[in-house]
C-alpha cells in the first residue's frame, strides 16, 4: 500500500461508499438479485454491514434504519419504485450461486 495515514485512508474508504451508494441510488434499474448473481452482494448486504460496523462501534441501529441510509429513502418505497419480481432464470441464477452446504 502506498504512505497514506490511517486518516486519509478511513476518508478515502468513506469517500469510496459514499460514492458506491451513490452509484446505487442513481441505478434503480439495477435489480438486488442481478448484483447478487454477478457480485455476490446487493444493496441489502451493504446496509447490513453499515449496521453491523455501527451496532460493533456501540451504535444501536436497526435493519429499516441502515437500509434507508444505503437507499436514500425507505426500503418499501425504493421496493415500489424499482423493484421487479425476479425471472425464473434470475432465481435458478440465485439458487445455483449459494454455497453448497
Amino acid at each position: 500500500m502506498s504512505d497514506l495515514t490511517p486518516q486519509q485512508q478511513l476518508e478515502f474508504e468513506a469517500a469510496a461508499f459514499r460514492r458506491l451508494v451513490s452509484h446505487l441510488r442513481e441505478r434503480g434499474d439495477v435489480q438486488n438479485i442481478d448484483l447478487m448473481n454477478l457480485a455476490g452482494f446487493c444493496r441489502n448486504c451493504l446496509s447490513n454491514w453499515y449496521r453491523d460496523a455501527a451496532n460493533a462501534a456501540g451504535v444501536e441501529m436497526d435493519k429499516e434504519a441502515s437500509r434507508e441510509i444505503v437507499y436514500g429513502m425507505p426500503y418499501e418505497a425504493w421496493r415500489a419504485l424499482n423493484q421487479k419480481e425476479a425471472t425464473g432464470e434470475q432465481t435458478a441464477a440465485f439458487e445455483a450461486s449459494k454455497p453448497k452446504e
